[in-house]
């Protein structure tokens, strides 16, 4: 379901008014957020008004990030969400993928309450939100069923490390948040997951996050989260496969095609590696062209 998902918006679940204006915009993809954008005294009433929009016509896929698993929110939130089918489960402060399998225990007996078809709920965790989650990524390799994309972030990770800052003057990530998105983007793809690019925070630089997106994009993530709607249109346009990319990915494949190894493309050696990304390429533009059409133009940020 995600393969083909280029943005995901976070909304805060106890606005309905903000879940609204998402419903009708263009995100792939929303994350109903009940831990950081809802106060502790609004969750009940959270739960409540993200299960009424799950319970509607559904035109997206619709992800609710629950509280952490250690938290005292963590199993009222589940047992009221899951009521309502939610596409997936996004999993904050997750240490490594013993958490994710707790949480699919948790999802099999919700699944079976509410006589759901049993493994449907997909498991999105954020894996570099404490420095001892960074050091558990390679944990994820195991890989889950339940396991479709995961989501890094340098906010609660600066908090953990006690950082003044996650990023220098020219707004690149330091070094540290740098390592952390390497990681996620390493355990993505060894879980055979999409990894998912955090946030770029300043919602009014649109120039910022294009340029922060494509970076994303060229090393390998699958998407990336927005915070606004604003960069909802930026992210889908980065992400959208244009045809000059489409074109030069069918050529490998013909030139590669009956099971060569080796060909020159336009003067340039072109080998397996090449092949894979090329698939890639071509399946992601059938995937996206096949479920929606391509996002608007850049708006005017003021």
């Amino acid at each position: 379901m995600f393969d083909a998902v280029r943005s995901f918006l976070f909304v805060p679940g106890d606005s309905e008014k903000k879940i609204a204006k998402a419903l009708e915009g263009s995100a792939d993809a929303l994350i109903l957020d009940l831990e950081d954008a809802v106060a502790p005294e609004n969750r009940l009433r959270a739960r409540g008004l993200c299960l009424d929009v799950l319970g509607a016509q559904r035109s997206k896929p619709l992800v609710v990030r629950m509280n952490g698993l250690r938290t005292p929110d963590a199993r009222p939130d589940l047992a009221a969400v899951l009521r309502g089918c939610p596409d997936g489960i996004m999993l904050p402060k997750c240490a490594g993928l013993d958490d994710v399998k707790l949480l699919g225990h948790y999802l099999d007996v919700l699944e079976a309450r509410e006589g759901l078809e049993a493994g449907r709920t997909a498991i999105l965790p954020i894996i570099t939100e404490t420095a001892a989650a960074i050091l558990a990524g390679a944990s994820y390799r195991e890989g889950h069923p339940r396991l479709t994309a995961m989501l890094w972030g340098g906010e609660d990770l600066a908090a953990d490390l006690g950082a003044s800052r996650n990023r220098g003057h020219d707004r690149a990530y330091t070094s540290p948040y740098l390592a952390a998105r390497s990681l996620c983007l390493f355990a993505a793809v060894s879980a055979s997951a999409v990894g998912i690019d955090a946030v770029y925070t300043d919602f009014r630089d649109g120039g910022g996050l294009r340029a922060e997106a494509a970076e994303a994009l060229h090393d390998g993530f699958g998407s990336k989260a927005a915070i606004h709607p604003a960069q909802v249109d930026i992210i889908n346009d980065v992400f959208t496969p244009d045809p000059e990319t489409i074109a030069r990915a069918e050529a490998i494949v013909s030139v590669l095609a009956g099971g060569k190894t080796v060909a020159v493309l336009d003067g340039r050696l072109v080998e397996a590696p090449h092949l894979k990304a090329a698939r890639k390429i071509i399946a992601r533009s059938a995937l996206v062209s096949g479920s929606r059409t391509k996002g608007g133009a850049e708006p005017q940020l003021t």
